[in-house]
Parts: C-alpha cells; sequence; structure tokens
C-alpha cells in the first residue's frame, strides 16, 4: 500500500468511528514526511462510496497511474493500456492491440464494490453489438488483486459467459495484469504490463476522440 493510499485508510477509519478531529491531524502528521498531496489522494477522497481498505488501496493505485500509458510484455501483438481518464468514482483504461482502438475498460466505485465493464466500439465510435459486459466484486479482494464476476446482462449477452471472472492484478511499480477465466472450462486469457518503463500516450480509443484525458 502506497503512503497516499494508507493515510486515506486512516481517515476513513476514524471518520467511521467518530473518532475527534485531532485524531484525523495526527493521521495526517504521521505521514506528513512520507507524502505531499496529490491529485489521487485527492480524488479518493471525494469519492461517494465508503469500500473496504483492501479496494481503497486497489483504487489508488490505479489512480496513481493517471495520465500513462504501458506496452503490454507479449512479443505477438503490441498491446498497450492508458490510464486516460480518472474522477473519484470511474477510471478509464483503453486497451489498444496494434492499431485497433476498439476497447475501453471502465472501472466504477458503487455503494457494494467494484465494478469492471468492458466498453467496445466501431472505428466510426458506435457500440459494437457486444459490449459493455463484464462484472461486480463480491469480497473485499486485496490491495493487489480484484475478482470481477460475471453480471446477469453478460450471461444473457454472450453464451458461456455467465461463468466469467475477471481478474486484475496491480503491483505498483512493476506490473500490471489482466486475466479472464471461465469456470468449469479449461482456458484463460491472461494479458501483463510493464508498469517500470512508461510509454507514449496512444491517440484516443474509438469513440472517446471528443473528450480530453485526465492526469
Amino acid at each position: 500500500m502506497t503512503a497516499v493510499t494508507h493515510l486515506f485508510s486512516l481517515h476513513r477509519r476514524a471518520r467511521r468511528r467518530n473518532l475527534p478531529a485531532f485524531a484525523l491531524l495526527v493521521a495526517t502528521s504521521l505521514f506528513v514526511s512520507a507524502c505531499q498531496p496529490d491529485d489521487a489522494g485527492s480524488l479518493l477522497d471525494q469519492s461517494a462510496h465508503e469500500l473496504p481498505e483492501e479496494q481503497d488501496a486497489f483504487w489508488g493505485s490505479l489512480l496513481e497511474l493517471c495520465g500513462m500509458a504501458f506496452e503490454g510484455t507479449d512479443d505477438e501483438v503490441r498491446r498497450v493500456m492508458h490510464v486516460r481518464h480518472c474522477s473519484p468514482d470511474e477510471i478509464q483504461i483503453p486497451l489498444h492491440v496494434d492499431d485497433d482502438r476498439s476497447r475501453t475498460w471502465i472501472l466504477t466505485r458503487h455503494a457494494e464494490g467494484l465494478r469492471l465493464k468492458h466498453d467496445h466500439r466501431h472505428e466510426d465510435g458506435t457500440e459494437e453489438e457486444v459490449t459493455q459486459y463484464g462484472g461486480d466484486t463480491r469480497d473485499a479482494g486485496s490491495a493487489a488483486s480484484q475478482d470481477f464476476y460475471a453480471d446477469d446482462f453478460t450471461g444473457e449477452l454472450v453464451p458461456g459467459a455467465g461463468n466469467n471472472i475477471w481478474t486484475m492484478e496491480l503491483e505498483p511499480g512493476a506490473s500490471f495484469a489482466y486475466q479472464l477465466v471461465r469456470t468449469g472450462e479449461d482456458w484463460q486469457v491472461r494479458w501483463e504490463f510493464d508498469l517500470t518503463r512508461p510509454v507514449e500516450a496512444p491517440p484516443a480509443p474509438w469513440g472517446y476522440e471528443d473528450t480530453e484525458p485526465t492526469h
């Protein structure tokens, strides 16, 4: 857990326990030499949803990547993930595969946890027939990993996909991984990205050319 997300967690716990204001001041002073106020910490504190500290930490680590792009470790194709847009309760991560700019991962915070959706667009910006599928977390997960279980919409949209489990793993300063498994079937998709070497941000994904990235 980074200093920013750990400080945020202390603030959340102090508020939940109705501790006096001076307790928050003490928590802040403990970390003032370790970190300075930054955009990630500010966005975390603005969230409308209080979640378990494991999910707060995972979310905070993603926010700290905002504006940056990273290349995948697969040599067969060039995959680039771009943490393009961040707000207190939504993070958009376009996934570029060579020149294909059709995919965007959209993560949101809601009252029950975290949600992952897959936004697929044609080159003209219109939605593909199979799009907006994904699912929600069912438990707190960990600061390094979150599992998303397919929702009912996904099961109806894609035959068999109701058993999908997507996993996102994040080791700050080292690696990010996206994985899909389908329970009851012996296969998986796993893509890994190198966080040690940021690359130039790619163009906007299809359908988002009129939106500005946040940094």
